[in-house]
């Protein structure tokens, strides 16, 4: 499945997503600038929290709550990882056995530790404010 949009259509892009993804672990692949963590942040928003989404690339993962306080999913930067032992070391099988949702930015870094029911997700930067997204096994 592919759209092509602008950021002034993320809300439905987001919508599109939730609703096509035949899994709740999502790998992003995109270069960087490419909208990766903005595409992330609306569709956290669309699942229905508040929390402010950043790119954890510092600390890694970034956890994400619903309004009523449970648990949403976990968001993953591995831009910054040297070796998938890294990700092994800070709990990454707990997280993906969760049963929440999964963001991964930079899912390219810890290719044999990806789950065989992840939905990719990459993102082409047409031109300054145009993207392609291709949702694919």
């Amino acid at each position: 499945m592919e759209f092509i949009y602008k950021q002034s259509e993320l809300k439905n892009i987001a919508k599109q997503i939730i609703e096509h993804s035949h899994s709740k672990s999502l790998a992003f692949y995109a270069p960087m600038g490419a909208g990766k963590t903005t595409l992330i942040k609306a569709i956290v928003k669309e699942l229905g929290s508040s929390d402010n989404v950043s790119s954890p690339t510092f600390g890694l993962v970034n956890e994400y709550a619903l309004e009523s306080g449970e648990l949403l999913g976990y968001h993953f930067d591995f831009y910054r990882l040297d070796d998938e032992e890294e990700a092994m070391d800070m709990g990454l099988d707990d997280y993906l056995s969760s049963g929440n949702w999964i963001f991964m930015e930079w899912p390219e870094k810890i290719p044999s530790l990806i789950p065989n029911d992840i939905q990719n997700i990459t993102i082409e930067i047409l031109d300054e404010v145009t993207r392609r997204l291709i949702i694919s096994e």
